[in-house]
């Protein structure tokens, strides 16, 4: 079958033809969610995503070497006039190696650690080579889907800009896939910047001048600081306060206690002030208590993106309005942010409804084929086909 021109034909029938891909999405998605993903430690599931790859027949596949997996689907058009066209899906979970990563299914769920961040979105991109072929959906630009690895935390988005920096491909527009929700819509990055406070009691403590000593009261005091910041209404601003650990038992004092946080801001003047605001806040606490309290700064993004519209983010709406989805407009901090720095038009798509929790995801089985449908019909309007 030629190349579909007609995406409101397509978009029409696209959910009742998905359903067929029904038993390839769900084994994808559980081989790939049941391989440990740690960051910096990827390198099983993108094997698994480029065996994929050569299954479906794309034999321009590879990892470079930043780890991630790349693979090309060409395209039918003239070798002059041809873009390309970047999907990609970060590799990278926040769960360790440790963790039981059996994937379970229901009639209508699957539940298990990181199923939604980013299983979901990893089987979607190992799936849709072989779906367009299926398909007979032949596209005019080149391909490019790409599982991208240090996404997370200390990734920093590491792998992404490795494959930005070096490849050679001209990617001029790009789709990142998220498991959840349905119905996102990003086009933008806010400003960001993500660090730890650790607060260590010294060997050397001197306990007559400061009195009884506890890594958690310290780090305490350091949070109660930080909740005294005055934040701006407009632009929009929050500091994030994602996680505490520190001490081993009930009974032993905390020598050594770590905050996580995250300022978010509109304005990326903003978050450089509150970043300088915390950083005198650690020193007046460490030279106050006598604890070692250390600020390390582990990822900023810059505030950044298209607008609402541009040609790809009118692409996208105008999908989304054929297949009854509702766009949820939010802005990113994942690898929209770095394809935001190179200036390449970019968006963030979710592919069904879930929910994140602490040790294990669960997504709805029947409203991936809606966000499927959203992604292979962006991918159609990118390419060059047209609405009537």
């Amino acid at each position: 079958m030629n190349k579909i021109e007609n995406l409101d034909k397509f978009l029409s029938v696209s959910e009742k033809k998905l359903k067929k891909y029904r038993e390839i999405l769900l084994a994808n998605l559980v081989m790939v969610g049941e391989i440990p993903a740690p960051t910096f430690k990827e390198e099983r599931r993108v094997e698994f995503i480029l065996n994929r790859f050569a299954e479906a027949g794309l034999t321009d596949s590879m990892i470079d070497d930043g780890g991630n997996g790349v693979g090309i689907l060409a395209g039918n058009g003239d070798n002059e006039e041809k873009k390309a066209l970047l999907v990609s899906a970060h590799a990278d979970t926040i769960f360790s190696s440790t963790v039981d990563h059996t994937m379970e299914i229901s009639s209508d769920t699957v539940t298990g650690p990181g199923v939604a961040d980013n299983a979901l979105g990893l089987a979607v991109l190992a799936s849709l080579p072989y779906i367009l072929e299926d398909l007979g959906i032949q596209l005019e630009n080149d391909l490019v889907l790409l599982a991208n690895v240090k996404s997370l935390g200390k990734g920093n988005l590491e792998g992404i800009h490795f494959f930005l920096d070096n490849s050679r491909l001209d990617i001029k527009n790009a789709i990142c896939l998220e498991g959840i929700q349905l119905g996102r819509l990003s086009y933008s990055s806010i400003g960001m910047l993500r660090g730890e406070i650790t607060c260590r009691v010294p060997e050397s403590y001197d306990w007559s001048r400061f009195g009884d000593a506890s890594a958690i009261l310290t780090l305490n005091e350091v949070i109660n600081k930080i909740n005294e910041i005055e934040l701006p209404v407009r632009p929009r601003t929050s500091i994030v306060m994602g996680s505490i650990a520190g001490g081993t038992s009930f009974s032993t004092i905390a020598r050594e206690a770590t905050l996580g946080f995250e300022v978010r801001s509109e304005s990326q003047e903003v978050v450089e002030k509150a970043g300088e605001t915390i950083q005198d806040i650690v020193m007046e606490v460490s030279s106050k208590t006598g604890d070692e309290v250390e600020l390390n700064i582990i990822s900023r993004r810059s505030p950044g993106g298209i607008p609402f519209d541009a040609p790809l983010t009118q692409c996208a709406r105008k999908v989304m309005k054929q297949l009854d989805i509702e766009p949820r407009l939010s802005p990113s901090i994942s690898e929209l942010a770095a394809l935001i720095e190179k200036q390449i038009p970019a968006l963030t798509l979710g592919i069904t409804t879930g929910q994140l929790l602490k040790i294990n995801d669960t997504i709805q089985i029947e409203p991936i084929y809606k966000g499927l449908a959203q992604i292979i019909g962006t991918i159609m309007a990118i390419d060059g086909g047209k609405f009537e």
